[in-house]
């Protein structure tokens, strides 16, 4: 008998929930059923987001934890909240993580160094949090999975885990060069071989592992962005962020039961050529 996509009182976790990708997916979620944990470490923003999503869902239905993914015994009570709130974790969503964006808002917060003059503490930040703090989480999330002998784990990965940024893209002319720079690539390439080493290591313990591979989501980018990116994408456009909801409610749901330490990329073709 197949499986439907249904998301029906899945109990799941999103990591960086206050954000761009993770604000979009766990409202879905809740529209689609789900109970939902909001985890995020930005306290500002948890009062606004409070109200965003009791329009959307009744409070008992969503959870907002304050959450630093580096710090093992933060990691571990946002497990807790969720099982004392909801009973279960049944899917983590590892999705915080720091990217130098260039959208209008944050592309002057990029540092713009060549590699050579690429500053290593900002190397060594986004490895504490994409890389060591994604490993933080899931172990906390595989020990309350082991527990109730069943678990769902979606890490979010990057195409530029798959291949290397083409830095044309962040040429905007006029003298004004800028670079996707190194932080971001060297830890997000632990993405996908991190998935399939979760996946195998509890394959036989009812946990499964996926990585969902995004790529360009407009968010009000400058124009010389998008005349460069639609140059370089065989769709000719960014992925509007609502196209993101459908391959995460796959994998978040038991229409995907016998797809374990897969890499499912969506990125209009940017990988493929």
């Amino acid at each position: 008998m197949s499986k439907a996509i249904n998301l029906t009182d899945k109990v799941i976790l999103v990591t960086g929930a206050f954000g761009l990708i993770g604000s979009e997916i766990s409202k879905h979620f809740l529209q689609e059923g789900a109970r939902v944990v909001l985890a995020d470490n930005n306290e500002a923003l948890a009062a606004k987001k409070r109200v965003e999503f009791s329009a959307l869902a009744d409070s008992s239905r969503f959870l907002i934890v304050m959450l630093d993914i580096t710090r093992e015994e933060s990691a571990e009570d946002a497990v807790k909240k969720t099982v004392e709130a909801f009973g279960r974790l049944d899917v983590l969503v590892n999705n915080a993580a720091i990217d130098a964006k260039f959208d209008k808002e944050n592309q002057d917060k990029v540092n713009h160094s060549r590699f050579e003059n690429y500053p290593i503490d900002l190397l060594r930040k986004s490895v504490e949090v994409n890389l060591t703090g994604t490993v933080i989480m899931t172990q906390a999330a595989c020990r309350q999975m082991l527990k109730q002998k069943s678990g769902n784990i979606i890490n979010v990965a990057s195409t530029y885990s798959l291949v290397s940024p083409n830095q044309n893209l962040y040429d905007f002319g006029e003298g004004i060069k800028n670079f996707k720079p190194v932080d971001y690539i060297a830890s997000k390439s632990f993405i996908p071989n991190f998935t399939r080493y979760i996946a195998t290591f509890y394959s036989k313990e009812n946990i499964r592992c996926n990585a969902i591979v995004p790529h360009g989501i407009f968010n009000d980018h400058p124009e010389e962005f998008l005349v460069n990116f639609s140059k370089m994408s065989p769709l000719g456009r960014m992925c509007e962020r609502e196209e993101l909801n459908g391959p995460f409610t796959f994998l978040a749901s038991d229409a995907s039961s016998y797809m374990t330490g897969s890499v499912l990329v969506v990125d209009g073709g940017w990988t493929a050529w």
